[in-house]
């Protein structure tokens, strides 16, 4: 089979995270922009090379000064450091689970990452396109890729967690 690329459809997919605030509450939010792709050689998926991007100042929490603060440079400095990128590979572990691997880079700093993959099927739409649907989630310590803020309450409580959830529902668009 030839190369086969996909790319992500921005209408029909979303990218949030979650992060723990005073340790007692999850707050959750978006990156509205972002693009990627995934060229597989196999029907199934398996060893699919996937490319991510996102733009960090399309940040949304629903508050914007807290959306201020994340795009400062206590956090992800997006006038300098604009685009959030991941490079890995697709492994298929079962029909409907695979694993994604590849480096994430964040403010100059890149780690390896391992995402858990749904895979949920592949369709033709209305239109004659073939689509695949993927749901992605994976955890990283902010402060590995140099997200370092922190503050303390008066009680001894920490602001911001230092896990943050991530969690990607994807429609890809075969070419």
């Amino acid at each position: 089979m030839k190369t086969q690329n996909w790319n992500i459809d921005p209408t029909h997919s979303e990218v949030q995270f979650k992060v723990k605030h005073l340790v007692i509450s999850t707050v959750t939010g978006a990156f509205k922009n972002f693009e990627g792709s995934l060229n597989t050689e196999t029907e199934d998926f398996d060893g699919a090379k996937a490319a991510f991007s996102l733009d960090v100042k399309s940040i949304d929490t629903n508050v914007a000064d807290r959306d201020a603060h994340l795009k400062s440079g206590d956090f992800f400095d997006a006038e300098a450091h604009p685009r959030l990128t991941f490079e890995g590979v697709l492994s298929k572990v079962s029909d409907e689970k695979y694993q994604l691997v590849g480096p994430m880079t964040i403010k100059e700093t890149t780690q390896e990452v391992t995402l858990d993959v749904a895979f949920g099927g592949v369709m033709v739409d209305g239109y004659g396109q073939t689509k695949a649907g993927f749901e992605i989630n994976g955890k990283i310590n902010r402060k590995d890729f140099g997200l370092t803020w922190s503050a303390v309450t008066e009680a001894g409580g920490v602001v911001v967690g230092d896990d943050v959830k991530l969690l990607l529902n994807v429609q890809l668009v075969k070419n």
